[in-house]
């Protein structure tokens, strides 16, 4: 499918998500919102996606909320943030379900939404001159994107509650500091360089087996201690099922690397 503010490429198993208004700087709009739901729904009835690697055009990663966009709607702002964010946040939920890991490439200016959706993927990787700003209390807006969970999953309560209402922009080694960034590299060549590695090393793994850890460790915490249990146990008998448990136990006892195929 062809998409107005991303490009889709799905090759050797790695599914490349592309924000692509660089002249506007990748705005969350509904527009942006629509696709991103949509690319969601067409991932998810793929077979073939090991990886997600995510990463944008242009200047900026992304600047959050369109505010061009905002101003001469204010008054039916309340409608449409009903209405984006059904779409912007069901497009983030089914993209964080999907066995395949996400891996985000975080370049220029990362803010609002894009901040949430960037700490919702696996992996986040930033060039060393990115920037990550809250922005929300800024323009007397709450959070939205997950940002109130992802977060505080990735950075604890404390971090989250300061970069939150005090509206603080952070470059990536205080990103990195408080963890919300895993890695940070020397200049945007580096950065897409180590992200299409990690993509890769993702893709080449035993994708139904590490969907299944995924979704265990957003279960934690949510739920009591017998039922998280429970809950690995479940997905270990189904992994146990997989090709690729046969080929990985096989390897181990034949002294050789597995080659996992994600079935």
């Amino acid at each position: 499918m062809s998409y107005e503010t991303m490009r889709l490429d799905v090759q050797g198993g790695i599914a490349a998500l592309t924000f692509t208004k660089a002249e506007t700087g990748n705005p969350i709009n509904g527009s942006f919102c629509r696709d991103l739901y949509d690319v969601a729904v067409d991932l998810s009835e793929r077979s073939d996606v090991r990886a997600v690697l995510i990463r944008a055009e242009g200047r900026a990663f992304g600047y959050g909320g369109d505010i061009a966009g905002f101003l001469p709607r204010l008054d039916e702002l309340p409608r449409l943030m009903k209405q984006w964010t059904g779409d912007f946040h069901t497009g983030i939920l089914r993209l964080q379900r999907l066995d395949a890991p996400i891996v985000v490439a975080v370049h220029g200016v990362c803010a609002g939404g894009m901040v949430a959706l960037a700490a919702g993927a696996d992996f986040v990787l930033a060039s060393d001159r990115a920037r990550f700003v809250s922005a929300y209390s800024g323009i007397g807006l709450a959070c939205d994107g997950g940002a109130s969970l992802s977060l505080v999953h990735r950075m604890g309560r404390n971090h989250t509650r300061r970069f939150l209402i005090l509206n603080e922009t952070w470059d990536a080694a205080a990103a990195a500091e408080a963890g919300l960034v895993d890695e940070v590299l020397e200049g945007d060549e580096a950065l897409a360089a180590r992200a299409e590695e990690l993509a890769h090393r993702i893709a080449a793994g035993p994708t139904r087996a590490i969907g299944e850890i995924r979704r265990l460790l957003r279960l934690s915490g949510e739920v009591p201690a017998e039922a998280q249990m429970e809950a690995e146990a479940q997905a270990m008998a189904r992994a146990a099922a997989t090709a690729d448990a046969r080929e990985g136990i096989t390897a181990f006892a034949q002294k050789r690397q597995p080659v996992f195929t994600g079935k």
